[in-house]
């Protein structure tokens, strides 16, 4: 991808990473968090803004900051880097809210033939996961190198 994006700071295991968004409304730290879940190699991808006063990522709070499509691009990035370290992993994201979940899905469909290069992405319906499909509602999206 050759879009702008913020720098980013990363924990040593490619896990953890910050940075700042810069916009309208001033500087916002934003945390892109790849946990472990109970399935082995499959993480879940948590991104938001870092609550100031309690440090801990806060995944609904609307930022509004006039750079969407940067920090787009900087959690993006933050994918690729997670993968860099972590090859034969999963990584799981779903939007804290539903209107979250269809902003994934619109980016996805924005920069698809961009992701489809390296990336498998798969949407989770109900009951399975399916390969990607633009015009489909999913519920979650699950990401893996090709």
């Amino acid at each position: 991808m050759n879009l702008d994006t913020y720098n980013l700071k990363s924990d040593s295991d490619q896990e953890v990473f910050e940075f700042e968004s810069v916009g309208v409304k001033g500087t916002i730290r934003k945390l892109v968090l790849f946990k472990e879940t109970i399935f082995s190699g499959i993480y879940n991808l948590g991104f938001g803004d870092i609550d100031p006063d309690t440090g801990n990522i806060d995944d609904k709070v609307v930022s509004d900051n006039g750079d969407g499509e940067i920090v787009l691009s900087t959690v993006v990035t933050s994918i690729h880097k997670f993968f860099d370290k972590h090859p034969v992993a999963q990584v799981y994201l779903s939007g804290s809210t539903k209107s979250r979940t269809r902003l994934y899905r619109i980016a996805i469909n924005k920069y698809f033939e961009i992701f489809s290069s390296k990336f498998e992405i798969m949407g989770e319906l109900d009951t399975h996961f399916e390969r990607f499909n633009k015009n489909t509602e999913y519920q979650g999206y699950l990401i893996r190198l090709k």
